[in-house]
């Protein structure tokens, strides 16, 4: 049964859903804005999938959890490695389960930033890999599993280190700040290079890595020093969807310390910043 939801709002949206009895959907702690009395809510340390990390691009699935005492077990080094996923990756350690009961019930949810919300919906044919801090709720048909982008790229990439990644059926709710732009590399010659902070999710089967603007030169250090841009910029290639934000959040901590009358960052991004005193 697809999900009713929709989403509200203008600077700072909401997602309000509507739940038939016995459809469940969960969130990430801190998520939750509002629900009818007619809905419960369950706190939990795993997700629905549970399962281990997999390489982002990688192809997922889950093995059978069996009964007895070796199903519990499994079951119970799954949540383990999940949460300590979930920890590794600075996330909350809990889900939150909303259900419905005797009739259709509403629950609301929503980002911590200002900026736009954006319903998924999964088929079953393509995961979709989300920055860590764009999920926001999902229907609990669909599994929840964090992806470790490690290596080079991961230490150069910083966001793109750890991504969260959703396979199965149903609706995935993401959010990020400012407004999205939705792009696919095929139609820019099949790669595109992005501010790696503006990334908010992608498609399966989008090739994802980190390079180096220009080389330790003179332009290269202009890059990284007058255009606030940092020594990489993030690759994605392929044909898929790809939802960038307007806003970074380290775009967005800066205007709001300038405007508390804050660090003061020049022309050099901070790098040569002086502090009153």
């Amino acid at each position: 049964m697809t999900l009713r939801q929709e989403i509200v709002g203008n600077a700072m949206q909401m997602a309000v859903c509507t739940l038939h009895p016995g459809q469940t959907v969960y969130c990430e702690a801190g998520k939750f804005l509002f629900k009818t009395s007619n809905v419960t809510m369950e706190t939990r340390l795993s997700g629905p999938g549970g399962g281990g990390a997999q390489a982002a691009g990688g192809n997922g699935g889950s093995a059978a959890g069996g009964g007895g005492m070796g199903g519990m077990l499994r079951q119970a080094m799954g949540t383990a490695m999940q949460v300590g996923q979930r920890a590794l990756a600075g996330e909350s350690l809990a889900f939150q389960y909303f259900s419905a009961t005797g009739g259709e019930g509403t629950v609301g949810f929503a980002g911590v930033l200002p900026g736009e919300m954006r319903a998924l919906e999964l088929d079953g044919t393509r995961a979709w890999f989300a920055e860590k801090d764009a999920f926001v709720a999902a229907e609990s048909t669909v599994e929840f599993g964090i992806a470790f982008q490690g290596g080079k790229t991961g230490r150069s990439g910083g966001e793109g280190f750890i991504l969260e990644k959703f396979t199965g059926h149903g609706t995935v709710i993401i959010c990020g700040a400012g407004n999205f732009i939705d792009l696919n590399p095929a139609d820019f010659g099949g790669r595109i290079e992005v501010d790696t902070g503006c990334i908010v999710a992608f498609e399966e089967g989008i090739q994802y890595g980190v390079e180096r603007i220009g080389g330790l030169n003179r332009q290269g250090l202009m890059n990284a020093v007058f255009g606030g841009e940092g020594l990489s910029l993030a690759t994605l290639e392929g044909n898929g969807r790809v939802i960038l934000q307007s806003l970074t959040i380290e775009g967005l901590a800066n205007a709001l310390k300038k405007a508390q009358g804050g660090d003061k960052q020049g022309p050099t991004g901070g790098m040569f910043s002086t502090h009153a005193g």
